[in-house]
């Protein structure tokens, strides 16, 4: 059987697909170690790891100080 051009230019296309499709399973990362970097740096350029401001440290310092201050002022 001799192959037509209509024949050629399908195989020729389905070989193109066929490295196309293989093309799309290709990894950027070669571990886990770099995938897993670039995506925590990516969410940080995100701003979400952002730390949530909590006041209470500084409230809980205030109420220590005040409570020691207090006991030093009680018994001198």
């Amino acid at each position: 059987m001799v192959p037509s051009h209509r024949t050629n230019a399908a195989l020729m296309s389905l070989e193109a697909a066929a490295a196309s499709a293989r093309g799309g399973f290709a990894c950027l990362f070669s571990t886990s170690d770099e995938y897993e970097t670039a995506l925590i740096s990516e969410r940080r350029a995100q701003g979400r790891y952002a730390a949530p401001r909590s006041r209470w440290p500084l409230a809980m310092f205030a109420g220590c100080a005040l409570t020691v201050a207090g006991t030093v002022l009680l018994f001198s």
